[in-house]
């Protein structure tokens, strides 16, 4: 006699098939009954989301085995923390990671469907600006690769960062509506909604013999609502979370000002409650910007706090074992309001005293540094701060006291250190120090690459190091290999599989046997044809966006990074320049053919950033329609860039420039992408660099360029830039003629303020290294003539970049900081 099922067995989802036909039936169905739509008149788009939804399905399975299993067993959590998720497409990313790749294909084909054109009209999710944010979203597929339960919290961005265009070369931005038509990948989850609070009074409650207890009466309320999107590890092992906070008001509409006649006014509570998730980094040059971003950033910190917390206790957890049960990561200083909004939370609503919460603070949080820039190390107006967030200013002020008396008495700090350490900025205008608050308030504090973590010892952190011994450690960074590999550049993926066998796909360190196949003729011939091929699909990009034809058997020279000077964007432009004169007076030389791609967005308010856009598309216009270069030389700025046109121009990279000032880039993870697809790399010991040097080996690279050290020895000696350009033929013709308007006729003063800049000061040291890059770019040329001998020194940057990848990032994370 069959035993009849009981509830619980009534509620475990079947076991999902996922055959071609099944999936075939299942696209069907969700076109059907999910989108309303006949197969015969399905538009692609339809068809995108029917498949997605079919997709979505079998994610959810293992969504919710993954949440039970962590609820089951009461571990540890990570929460990730960032403003930024760089997530790019994610049908094919999914499909990959649940090994359902052919089935799904084959299920579309029997369909009439091709998958390839219906992936290429996923929407781009906009949630991030550059390495930060894809950082990020690395991360969060490798902390599900590895078995780390966790989740991301972040903002859910209707526009995000803009949509780049050019508009006579200079940058344009335009709201990006990756939301516009819906994302059938994400869940709203009311039940997961908090107030959020801004502006008012602290009241202060108790009697002589009581202790004092701090209550918050803010003026304005918004509500924060989560949508979270499951994240797919490797073969599906593991699905942990994304949740992004929208935004809403408490009154959607106040009826009595509607009723009045102001229809407008009656929509101003929804309106600016919107406002803090329309757009990733609105521009801070103006008061109302830098509230704006500081709104934000509270706003999805104290969301993701309160979410944290109330996951924590419904377990029946304690508040005091919240350090064992719960890892916070904080990405860099956008976040860093967390560490007062957890006190405010332990004391002001749960009762703990300062001491208590201060306790569980600091070893609940962790912090990752991005930067050296001063002035990337957030601040904000004590005014400002005081008048949006007056409890947290309170508690700045009580951490600060705690902090500095105990460095005095302990440390016997000087009044120089004591300043150095403050969270209060008093040179100038009086600012809170948010790179500060993030470090006294974490157990933790690592920077990303091994020598960006030993200058954060000697430079913007060495008095709290000093402080703090214990904290600073280095993570380097990583990349997915699933995506950055696997997915962007199949049919390299194919070509090593079947030299090495496919062990690699779940270990990608075990690629090293690679190296075996670099001298190998007949396995260069195999890895060139795929390059040409990823080429050929780029050179027709450029076509189909641009109207520029270029050679696919040219050497395909890429820059794809934000633009910001200390990238030397700038040194790149004039090296090109400098090529342009050279081909021009030497046509007898055997010049290698050369395009020069580069891709990236300048912030709205940065202004020397955007001029080198323009500088780049004017020296393009020139270059590309002067007939004596006769097509060895052209310059490309692909406009919009993004996860997916990345995704296409790494693996069609020959070489990765990675040329930022030594000492100024924290890590990078391009350099990681391009070499992982067989890329040289032509860059300074800066970032992570120094490390692939080591990997990958010295002749299989080309460095050069003044190291960190001699960087700053230029700049505490007087460094004199004129003397440097006049002593190089070569930069200072390329200088002459973009001050004389040889590429901006119209306006010949338009780049009067760069080129100065390198003459008075060259705070980044283009001028400096101008001759040092020229020379590598020329050994380049030496080293592209030998097909031979740049195939096995592409070959085996492939082969030894296992160590890069974000799982090993994340172990070590795990291992080290959070002990999940």
């Amino acid at each position: 006699m069959t035993k009849p099922k009981g509830n619980a067995d009534l509620l475990q989802p079947k076991p999902r098939i996922s055959s071609p036909d099944v999936l075939a039936a299942e696209i069907i169905e969700h076109l059907t009954y999910g989108i309303g739509k006949d197969a015969k008149v399905a538009t692609p788009h339809d068809w995108l989301t029917a498949t997605i939804l079919a997709i979505r399905g079998r994610i959810i399975d293992k969504w919710m085995d993954s949440t039970r299993e962590a609820y089951r067993t009461n571990g540890k959590r990570v929460y990730y923390l960032s403003l930024e998720f760089l997530i790019g497409r994610l049908m094919r990313d999914a499909v990959s990671n649940l090994g359902l790749m052919d089935e799904v294909r084959q299920a579309l084909v029997s369909l009439g469907v091709n998958l390839d054109v219906i992936a290429e009209l996923e929407p781009d999710a906009a949630l991030g600006n550059g390495g930060l944010g894809r950082l990020a979203a690395c991360f969060m597929e490798s902390m599900a690769t590895v078995g780390i339960p966790a989740y991301g919290y972040g903002i859910r961005y209707v526009h995000g960062l803009f949509r780049q265009q050019m508009a006579d070369g200079w940058q344009v931005e335009l709201p990006e509506t990756w939301l516009a038509h819906g994302n059938p990948w994400e869940f709203e989850r009311r039940e997961s909604s908090y107030e959020i609070g801004f502006g008012g009074a602290v009241d202060t409650n108790g009697g002589p013999d009581e202790p004092r207890r701090y209550v918050w009466k803010p003026a304005e309320r918004v509500i924060a609502t989560g949508y979270d999107t499951p994240v797919v590890g490797w073969r599906g092992a593991r699905v942990n979370t994304l949740r992004l906070w929208s935004a809403q008001p408490i009154d959607p509409i106040l009826l009595d000002a509607f009723n009045a006649g102001d229809h407008i006014g009656a929509l101003r509570e929804s309106n600016k409650a919107e406002t803090l998730t329309r757009v990733l980094y609105p521009a801070d040059a103006t008061p109302a910007g830098q509230e704006l971003r500081l709104r934000q950033e509270y706003f999805f910190c104290s969301a993701s706090l309160q979410d944290i917390l109330r996951r924590h206790l419904q377990q029946g957890n304690a508040l005091a074992s919240l350090p064992d049960k719960v890892a916070i990561q904080l990405n860099d200083t956008h976040p860093a309001v967390s560490v007062v909004e957890l006190m405010r939370l332990l004391c002001d609503m749960h009762g703990l005293d300062f001491d208590q919460a201060w306790d569980i603070t600091w070893r609940t949080f962790s912090y990752t540094n991005h930067t050296l820039l001063p002035e990337a190390l957030e601040s904000w107006p004590v005014p400002l701060f005081e008048r949006l967030l007056p409890r947290h200013m309170q508690l700045v002020y009580e951490i600060n006291a705690k902090v500095l008396l105990d460095a005095r008495r302990s440390r016997h700090f000087s009044d120089q250190e004591i300043a150095h350490i403050s969270l209060i900025e008093e040179s100038g205008s009086r600012r809170v120090r948010m790179g500060n608050l993030a470090f006294m308030g974490s157990h933790s504090v690592n920077g990303v690459s091994a020598l960006h973590t030993d200058l954060m010892k000697q430079t913007v952190f060495a008095d709290l190091h000093k402080l703090y011994p214990d904290r600073i450690n280095n993570k380097t960074n990583g990349i997915t290999p699933r995506r950055w590999l696997m997915q962007c550049n199949p049919g390299l993926t194919d070509l090593v599989t079947e030299a090495i066998g496919p062990d690699f796909k779940d270990d990608v360190e075990k690629l090293r046997p690679l190296d075996n196949f670099a001298d190998d003729p007949a396995f260069q011939e195999k890895f060139a044809a795929i390059k040409r091929a990823n080429k050929e699909r780029l050179s027709n990009l450029v076509l189909s966006r641009m109207g520029v034809r270029i050679d696919p058997s040219a050497l395909f020279d890429i820059q794809i990074k934000r633009i910001h000077e200390y990238k030397r964007q700038l040194l790149n432009i004039i090296e090109a320049i400098s090529l342009y004169d050279q081909i021009r007076s030497h046509p007898e030389r055997d010049w290698v053919p050369r395009v020069k791609l580069l891709a990236g967005k300048a912030a709205p308010s940065y202004h020397n950033a955007k001029l080198i856009i323009k500088l780049a598309n004017d020296v393009a216009r020139v270059i590309n329609n002067d007939p004596s270069v006769r097509g060895l030389l052209k310059v490309v700025f692909i406009p919009n860039y993004n996860v997916s046109l990345a995704e296409i121009m790494v693996p069609a990279a020959d070489l990765s420039e990675q040329i930022s000032t030594a000492g100024m880039e924290a890590s990078g993870t391009g350099n990681m992408k391009f070499a992982l697809n067989g890329a040289l790399t032509i860059g300074t010991l800066d970032g992570a660099n120094v490390e692939m040097l080591e990997h990958v080996g010295e002749e299989n690279i080309v460095i050069f360029g003044m190291t960190a050290e001699e960087v700053a020895a230029a700049r505490s000696d007087g460094h004199n830039p004129r003397a440097i350009i006049e002593s190089s033929p070569e930069l200072a013709q390329a200088l002459s003629a973009i001050s004389a308007g040889v590429f901006s006729p119209d306006d010949r003063d338009r780049f009067s303020g760069l080129v100065d800049g390198l003459f008075q000061h060259d705070w980044f040291m283009v001028a400096a290294d101008f001759d040092a890059y020229a020379k590598a770019q020329r050994q380049v040329d030496s080293i592209w003539t030998d097909a031979s001998s740049w195939y096995s020194k592409t070959i085996r940057n492939t082969a030894r970049m296992g160590w890069f990848s974000s799982d090993r990032t994340i172990r070590q994370y795990t291992a080290d900081i959070w002990r999940a």
